[in-house]
């Protein structure tokens, strides 16, 4: 691979970026067509449903794609889903040249596209820029590789770990910038999760508020854990186009789920877990919706559920230079650690100034 392959596939990843942010639960793709030296046509994955990177790029390339070189972030997928498979369309193009960021991370695909490239004579090259392409896709990754969603923990608080007063009031801890930030990572996740204390105390709409935003298929998804159905249907984060589903134990009453499902809203019946809905079902459920990641944003309590389960994978925390001091409450409850060897570690820790407050982002985990 040369100089030339690197800028093919920078120009990939870059298309597959700008135009990517309708396509989730699907990955993000770029795809560049290049023949005797010159692109001749582009192409990027631009909405779940339509039509993959690669087959955007052959039927704006047309007959030129005859001996063209396709550089793509990402295998060509080998079976039908929504859209048909892209391996044959390239295979019937005429391309003579793959050159792929990465194999794709999914069963159904996972060197099958490679393989039929191959077969049909088509030399294949894998690996260009592999590192990029995966930090871009790395939700859709994580889920397939852990059959799970990616969970982020998000929270806004003061210096002093505080998400409200003595008195309950939390608005607003961080200013504009912040706030706007926060519904920019909204718009990159495919469910936004709250537990039912915080849906009753604040009545949050969950939505995606930010300039340009134009998805309107239903997601990002809104979900509520709320074990005794205790929000009622009329609730802000029932109502607009992004869709809600609820989870709720096996002892709630039948006549409340009943008013939601009146509604078109979905129900989930899991387990308890400790007196506590089993987030482990609860992801699982996620998962087969098709959820690649959850922006948790709270109450406290679910924070620490999902700590305590090891199932948080991410924060994501706004931090105000302000301290309420106090009994107020913190971002993290449940019983907590009893000794510091055992809390809960976070690393590849970045902190970034937003406006006047703070962004602190880390992973977790060993």
């Amino acid at each position: 691979m040369n100089h030339s392959d690197t800028e093919y596939m920078k120009r990939a990843l870059q298309l597959a970026q700008q135009r990517g942010a309708e396509v989730s639960p699907n990955p993000k793709v770029g795809a560049v067509l290049v023949k005797k030296g010159k692109i001749v046509a582009e192409g990027a994955h631009e909405r779940f449903g339509g039509p993959h990177a690669e087959i955007v790029a052959l039927q704006k390339a047309g007959s030129r794609a005859q001996g063209a070189t396709l550089y793509v972030t990402l295998e060509p997928c080998s079976h039908y889903g929504k859209t048909p498979p892209c391996a044959e369309a390239v295979i019937k193009a005429g391309i003579t040249r793959v050159v792929a960021a990465m194999k794709d991370p999914n069963p159904l695909v996972s060197g099958n596209g490679f393989a039929r490239l191959k077969k049909a004579g088509i030399k294949v090259q894998v690996g260009l820029l592999e590192k990029e392409s995966r930090q871009m896709n790395d939700a859709f990754i994580f889920s397939q590789t852990q059959a799970r969603p990616k969970v982020i923990l998000k929270a806004a608080m003061t210096l002093d770990g505080k998400i409200a007063t003595v008195k309950g009031k939390s608005k607003w801890i961080t200013g504009p910038a912040a706030r706007q930030k926060a519904h920019e990572l909204r718009s990159s996740v495919d469910a936004i999760l709250v537990g039912s204390r915080t849906a009753l105390l604040d009545n949050p709409s969950l939505t995606v508020r930010s300039p340009g935003y134009k998805r309107n298929d239903g997601w990002p998804l809104r979900v509520l854990l709320d074990s005794k159905l205790q929000v009622k249907p009329s609730a802000l984060m029932f109502q607009g186009s992004p869709k809600t589903v609820v989870f709720t134990s096996p002892n709630a009453p039948v006549a409340l789920e009943k008013a939601f499902w009146h509604k078109g809203i979905q129900v989930f019946r899991v387990p308890l877990k400790e007196k506590v809905l089993s987030l482990k079902a609860v992801l699982k459920v996620l998962s087969a919706l098709s959820v690649r990641s959850v922006l948790v944003e709270g109450g406290a309590e679910v924070h620490g559920s999902f700590l305590k389960e090891g199932l948080a994978d991410e924060l994501a925390l706004f931090m105000a230079p302000k301290l309420f001091g106090g009994p107020s409450p913190g971002w993290v409850g449940g019983p907590g650690v009893l000794s510091p060897e055992t809390a809960w570690k976070a690393k590849a820790v970045k902190v970034e100034q937003v406006g006047g407050d703070y962004l602190l982002t880390a992973k977790l985990g060993e």
